[in-house]
Parts: C-alpha cells; sequence; structure tokens
C-alpha cells in the first residue's frame, strides 16, 4: 500500500501538473470505486470544474475543485495516478482503457485504468488499479474532511514534535510495530517504513511502546523522521505496484534495509532477516540487532 513517501510524492506532482488544469469529464469501468453517491452524481459534480489544490492527509490524496468541492483518493493497496492519454476500447464485452502511445506508461503494472479526469487541456489523470479497492468521494471541502481516515488522522510523521511523538509512545500498550502504524496516533506510516524505521532504531518489533526508554524514544523518532525524509526524496517505494504520476519507479525499494528481505543477511551483522506475523500484518527484522 502507498504510504506516506508515496502518497507525497504523488500530491507533489500533482500539484505541479495539474493545478489550474478544468475538467472536461470523468470516465470509469469501475463505478464501485465511488464509495459515496453515484458515479453519474460525481462526474457531473467535477465537469467543468477547475482544480485549485492538491493537498494529502495520512495516506489520502485531496483535489481541491473551485466552488468549494474536493474529491478524496486513497489508493489502498495497488493504486496510483498517471497522467498521460488513453484510448476507450471495448474489449471481452466491457471497456478498458487502452494507453495511446509508449514509454514507461506502458509497463504492465500501470494498465490498470479504471477511472480517468479528462482535463482541457487535452491530458488525461488516470488511476491504475489493479486491485481495485482504491477509494474515490466527490462532495464539499468541509464534508470531506470529515471523512474516516482525515477527521481521525493522528500528528503526520514528518510533522510531529518530539514531546508528541514521546507522550504518543509513553501512553501505549501496543507493541511499537502497530502503534507506529496506526493512523489516528501517527500518520503516514505503514508496513514498509515501520520495519526499516524499528531496524533503524534497533528495536524489536514487538517492544511494548510504553516500555522505551527516553533514549530508546528519541532514537526512533530520529529514525522515523530520516527514514521517510530519504523515501520522500528517492520517489517513494517501487518494489510492487506504485508508480509516479509518469509511470517510473520509485528509488528508495532499491536501498530498503529490511522490508522483503527475510532470509537475506541483515546489512548490519549478517545475521539473517526473520519475518514473523503480527496483528495480520507481515513484520521483518533481524534478531541480533534489534532488541
Amino acid at each position: 500500500m502507498p504510504e506516506l513517501p508515496e502518497v507525497e510524492n504523488t500530491v507533489r506532482s500533482l500539484a505541479k501538473l495539474v493545478v489550474g488544469s478544468r475538467i472536461k469529464g470523468v470516465w470509469t469501468n469501475a463505478p464501485r470505486l465511488v464509495r459515496k453517491g453515484s458515479f453519474s452524481a460525481l462526474e457531473k459534480g467535477v465537469r467543468g470544474r477547475k482544480i485549485t489544490g492538491v493537498k494529502r492527509r495520512a495516506k489520502n490524496i485531496i483535489i481541491l475543485l473551485d466552488g468549494g468541492f474536493a474529491l478524496l483518493v486513497h489508493l489502498k493497496m495497488t493504486g496510483h495516478f498517471l497522467i498521460g492519454n488513453w484510448d476507450i476500447r471495448k474489449m471481452k464485452g466491457q471497456e478498458a482503457a487502452v494507453l495511446a502511445g509508449d514509454g514507461a506508461l506502458g509497463e504492465k503494472v500501470n494498465g490498470y485504468i479504471h477511472f480517468i479526469f479528462y482535463l482541457d487541456d487535452g491530458r488525461e489523470l488516470a488511476l491504475s488499479d489493479l486491485r481495485k479497492f482504491a477509494k474515490v468521494v466527490f462532495g464539499k471541502e468541509e464534508d470531506i474532511y470529515k471523512e474516516n481516515g482525515i477527521r481521525d488522522a493522528g500528528t503526520e510523521a514528518l510533522e510531529i514534535s518530539l514531546p508528541e511523538f514521546r507522550s504518543v509512545v509513553s501512553k501505549s500498550s501496543k507493541n511499537i510495530k502497530m502503534l507506529l502504524m496506526d493512523q489516528t496516533k501517527i500518520a503516514g506510516i505503514g508496513n514498509i517504513y515501520s520495519d526499516d524505521i524499528l531496524f533503524k532504531a534497533k528495536i524489536h518489533p514487538l517492544r511494548q511502546a510504553s516500555s522505551l526508554s527516553e533514549k530508546e524514544v528519541e532514537k526512533l523518532y530520529g529514525s522515523m523522521k530520516d527514514i521517510l525524509s530519504l523515501a520522500v526524496k528517492l520517489g517513494g517505494t517501487s518494489i510492487s505496484d506504485y508508480r509516479n504520476t509518469e509511470g517510473e519507479k520509485g528509488g528508495y525499494g532499491e536501498i530498503r534495509l529490511v522490508y522483503r528481505k527475510d532470509g537475506k543477511p541483515c546489512p548490519v551483522c549478517g545475521t539473517l532477516i526473520k519475518k514473523m506475523k503480527l496483528g495480520g500484518r507481515s513484520a521483518r527484522f533481524c534478531p541480533h540487532c534489534q532488541k
């Protein structure tokens, strides 16, 4: 699932590329992605509206429109936005979007187009989503901020202060891995970056959060800031489905520390990285380095 670095890169790209454009129309072959109201209501509501801004809140993308309206998009597990042009064709009895051109957008992972916003300059803003789990909501901006995942989101991971972070950690009985991924406490971190953050801080994912010493909390805080900032700089992680708006991979996956490296040598001590199930998720860690 795209996390803070991937969503932040998407938002920054969209802010440069689509702000100021007007939406001429919308196409979909997966209307179930619209989570409130109907697709026809969404299409009617956004048609002719100018895109005035793009924001990120936790793992959500908020596309601001004139007239006080907005689009909320959560990419879920396999979604990502692309800028390009597609032809709509009938394939196996259903409409499908086929890329008009080549380049990085032609990579298979970019070919699961289920939503297209047609812009007034001839470009198209498309949502590729293999699993079709993405969430699209249209409404008044004030109502968008009341949606689940936004109104209850905690402080952003790259904005939280050390005193607030210390307070969140010291008051929690959860294991530290699950706390880092709790969007109501600290917003933006998921499975990928929690693994690498804990490895860099040398803290075992099963440690109860409140058991961490003041020094360990400070180290964890610094690790969180360093890992997330580096991942944003490198364009996020693309070892799975995520791609940027040009259809290209982010660079953090090439230097990740332990995420999806179970069975491989620890980059510090050489001990084999282990994997365990934790609250329905997976955690990778070094049994020697992380205590």
